[in-house]
């Protein structure tokens, strides 16, 4: 299959991070809280087709003892081409590179992309613990 798209290893800027967000049915994210929080990224890929923005992911935390990856996202468009995968094994280069073996790397699936995440050795916390969240 030829590769009609670009990998990026940067954010995507606040405008197209959010538009991203909400095509692909993710919560969304104000403009101004993108122009923040982008910047704080630990790393971020991109996947681009003629400069447009079709894929995203992110790995967030304080770069040693924790790191949380958020953000992997593809356009409706574009998905079932194996995107999601390439995300992912830059998202895993990055981490292999970069956690030390102390680190807790995590994560938030939704069903159906915890098969997604299985693939590059997420496992559930259940039951040993849960996950929780308190939104603004």
């Amino acid at each position: 299959m030829e590769q009609f798209y670009e990998i990026v290893l940067n954010p995507p800027n606040p405008e197209e991070y959010a538009a991203l967000r909400s095509k692909a049915g993710m919560s969304p994210k104000e403009v101004e809280a993108a122009q923040i929080g982008l910047k704080h990224s630990l790393f971020a890929v991109t996947l681009r087709a003629d400069s447009t923005l079709i894929g995203m992911g992110r790995v967030i935390g304080d770069g040693a003892c924790f790191f949380h990856v958020v953000d992997i996202a593809v356009d409706p468009a574009y998905q079932g081409r194996g995107l999601g995968k390439v995300i992912m094994t830059e998202v895993t280069k990055y981490l292999d590179e970069h956690a030390p073996k102390s680190a807790y790397v995590s994560l938030m699936a939704d069903v159906p992309a915890d098969q997604l995440y299985k693939k590059f050795g997420f496992n559930y916390t259940y039951p040993k613990s849960l996950g929780m969240y308190k939104r603004y």
